[in-house]
């Protein structure tokens, strides 16, 4: 397993050092026209020698017999649109889970309690009601921190039905746009399974594997094993301590199946890198790893941070989008390559004109 240590100074735990500059208009908006029609920025982990090439490219760049372990969860239709009983527009975006929601049934239909984000023009307060379309009605129990809501959800019939209806796809805060058809299909990777529909942020790194990419990495022995995270909004939340040792991480639900735990044992035994598709991918795996000492099936929560220092212990190399200054995730990335690699990678993609963020170009770290 991998143990390796790499030279770390004391900049490494200063938020200031994980800053960059970034135009506006490199934020992608929008999807590339063909999924893997994004540039794709090579970063060797070691030297940190860089390459830019296209997506398309990575038949060629992944050894055969590589393990690509991806997230299988799907984007649920989260934000959701209701009135007050005055006549008062709210806007609720649920975080919790739909297939961790614990339905009670009632007279008419079900219950549960759930966290979610509520908008309106004077904020709800506890006690306040909230009716949405397809039946659901909601009641404020409490605020929570961050302006998390804590609400009674009752319906009837079927909750996830209910938001694919009447839910739109909840894009990022750096999207400045509001979603539409193109989004139901291009911000959801093509391995999104339906029975784990429960993120409210894809994650982005698979949106680049098409069905052609997925077929010629078949044809070279390249296999996929899937794990879940579901993604919460907590992925937006910015880092508020200078110190990022002193960061509290957001917590969230992961699975490790019993055969993708057995195909990255066997990987690992042979010798064959374990590539993870996104940081949530490796967040699940590593996660998982510190809670149990072992690679294992596993469910449940991690709250793992993981910023230079951090040994890997199953993931050897990455595929990932470009990321926020300062956040979780480009910290994270800088675990495994070194903080002056990405960040000399990330000023190369700038000038090079790459597109960031979660519509934007894809990097692989090998």
């Amino acid at each position: 397993m991998k143990t390796e240590k790499m030279n770390i100074n004391t900049e490494d735990f200063f938020l200031k050092s994980y800053d960059f500059e970034l135009p506006e208009e490199q934020i992608a908006q929008c999807p590339a026209v063909m999924r893997h029609g994004s540039k794709l920025m090579v970063l060797d982990q070691k030297t940190g020698e860089t390459e830019i090439k296209n997506f398309t490219d990575i038949v060629d760049l992944l050894p055969e017999g590589a393990l690509l372990v991806a997230n299988n969860s799907k984007v649920v239709p989260a934000r959701i649109f209701g009135k007050k009983p005055t006549g008062g527009r709210v806007e609720f975006l649920l975080l919790t889970p739909l297939p961790l929601i614990k339905a009670e049934p009632t007279s008419d239909g079900y219950k549960a309690q759930a966290r979610g984000l509520l908008r309106a023009s004077k904020g709800p307060k506890t006690g306040d009601i909230i009716y949405f379309d397809g039946g659901l009605k909601l009641t404020v129990l409490g605020k929570g921190k961050f302006g998390l809501s804590e609400v009674e959800l009752e319906w009837s019939g079927d909750l996830k039905k209910i938001f694919e209806e009447c839910g739109k796809i909840p894009l990022p805060p750096y999207i400045r746009r509001a979603a539409d058809e193109t989004d139901n299909d291009r911000y959801q990777t093509l391995y999104a399974c339906d029975e784990k529909a429960g993120s409210v942020a894809a994650p982005t790194a698979g949106l680049h594997f098409s069905e052609e990419i997925n077929e010629k990495l078949k044809a070279k022995n390249i296999e996929r094993a899937e794990v879940t995270l579901y993604v919460g909004y907590g992925t937006f939340s910015p880092v508020r301590a200078e110190d990022i040792r002193d960061h509290e991480m957001h917590h969230e639900y992961i699975e490790i199946p019993e055969e993708t735990a057995a195909a990255v044992i066997k990987a690992k035994e042979e010798g064959r890198p374990v590539i993870a598709v996104g940081t949530t991918s490796a967040r699940t795996l590593e996660g998982a790893f510190q809670q149990t000492g072992e690679i294992c099936e596993f469910k449940g929560e991690t709250n793992i941070f993981i910023y230079p220092g951090f040994e890997f212990k199953v993931v050897d190399r990455m595929i990932t989008n470009f990321h926020l200054p300062e956040s979780s995730l480009v910290i994270m990335i800088s675990a495994l390559a070194g903080r002056i690699n990405v960040l000399n990678a990330y000023t190369e993609a700038v000038d090079n004109k790459f597109r960031f963020f979660s519509y934007g170009d894809s990097m692989y770290i090998k």
